[in-house]
């Protein structure tokens, strides 16, 4: 799978599946959440409400991911996975990579070719920049016996992006 780092918006990605960093009550919020409700419109946050009366009632767990339609945005999907709150005090990087992991897993049962992620828990839920893009290459990078063939990692902002260039020359 090609790996791409892209500087920029993830909601104007042209690809398969854009990846949305949602909350776990998947209603949209603030940050990638709610810039893709916005931008997707209703059709996305109807399907959010149906999943939610139906399969996810409590939510949707850390770690998981689900998809619906893309709306108005330039993709097909929108898989939605909730990134875990950073703590020093519990390891929750496994629940992170997971993020990746299973999104991955989901584009390829939609049969999608391409992906595009935000840089997951690394905006309100403080996961340190240079971890998290170690952690999404930890499960983007290995070869995946997928029909996605193009992933890329959209890092909004200079400072974001060039932290993000930095890992993975190192890695």
């Amino acid at each position: 799978m090609e790996i791409t780092l892209v500087e920029g918006d993830v909601t104007v990605q042209q690809v398969d599946v854009i990846v949305n960093a949602a909350n776990s009550s998947l209603p949209g919020g603030g940050g990638v959440d709610g810039a893709i409700h916005r931008k997707g419109g209703p059709a996305i946050l109807a399907e959010c409400r149906h999943l939610r009366a139906s399969r996810y009632g409590r939510g949707l767990p850390t770690g998981q991911a689900v998809a619906t339609t893309a709306g108005n945005l330039p993709a097909r999907w929108v898989v939605h996975t909730v990134g875990p709150v950073w703590s020093a005090a519990e390891d929750r990087s496994g629940l992170l990579r997971d993020c990746y992991a299973t999104s991955l897993r989901v584009a390829d049962e939609l049969g999608a070719s391409t992906i595009a992620f935000p840089l997951i828990s690394a905006g309100v839920y403080r996961w340190p920049v240079d971890d998290a893009v170690r952690r999404a290459l930890s499960v983007l990078r290995p070869a995946w016996p997928a029909s996605v063939t193009e992933a890329r990692l959209v890092l909004f902002g200079a400072d974001t992006y060039a932290a993000a260039r930095r890992v993975a020359d190192e890695g």
